[in-house]
């Protein structure tokens, strides 16, 4: 969910689309719903008051101070759990949904990213918590690199319900159910603009790469709005 295109685009179809699917529970990435970066107490507040469930982050989720002491409080916004110890915020949580318990998990990956802790053990360690709680367990894997995504979703097959991957906010058409029964999907793509580069105005990236500085401040594009994800 890209700045506040996207959040029109959620504001404005989820509520069809819950309808249409008949979803029993709606797992939202948000770590670029604030101007493309972090997101703030107000829209975390905002989405959970539309029906959000959980609401995963990544890398981003740092942006926004203000965020913090939100991490601490509510325990249905998600930073990566393998972030060290001492971060503020929790990696996992366990909902009810039709009578079900639900845990979502919130991992980060280690290729091309900022150092974090080995999201393969970190999932482990969660997994051993939660066995007693959860009827099914959804994983978001924020990660660059298509092969750890998918090395993940393997190491996770059959453990799991779904490993989906966010970041690159480029849906891929590798949608697929694993040997032992995991769905899984290398990027779930974005929701804004389909219009800009990576959900952000072309212009200001077309300047940044021929400069090659870092210029002006990336804006989210407001043009071709789509919301992308999978059921």
């Amino acid at each position: 969910m890209i700045g506040s295109p996207g959040r029109k685009t959620v504001k404005a179809l989820l509520h069809l689309v819950r309808k249409e699917t008949r979803a029993d529970a709606v797992v939202l990435n948000g770590e670029n719903a604030a101007g493309g970066f972090g997101i703030t107490p107000e829209i975390v507040r905002e989405f959970l008051d539309l029906g959000v469930d959980v609401i995963t982050t990544g890398n981003h989720v740092w942006d926004k101070k203000e965020i913090l002491p939100v991490l601490d409080r509510e325990p249905r916004l998600l930073r990566p759990a393998n972030y060290p110890p001492g971060n503020p915020g929790r990696g996992s949580v366990t909902v009810q949904v039709g009578g079900k318990q639900l845990a979502v998990l919130n991992l980060q990956g280690r290729t091309f990213m900022p150092p974090v802790d080995d999201p393969f053990r970190a999932a482990d360690a969660l997994l051993d918590e939660i066995r007693e709680q959860a009827d099914f367990v959804v994983v978001d894997f924020h990660a660059e690199a298509t092969s750890e995504k998918q090395a993940l979703a393997h190491y996770l097959d059959g453990r799991v319900a779904a490993v989906v991957g966010t970041h690159t906010h480029v849906q891929t058409a590798d949608q697929r159910v694993l040997p032992k029964g995991t769905a899984a999907i290398t990027d779930l793509g974005l929701t804004g603009s389909l219009g800009g580069v990576i959900g952000m105005k072309a212009e200001i990236s077309i300047q940044r790469q021929i400069l090659l500085a870092r210029g002006e401040r990336m804006q989210p594009a407001d043009d071709d709005l789509h919301l992308q994800g999978v059921v």
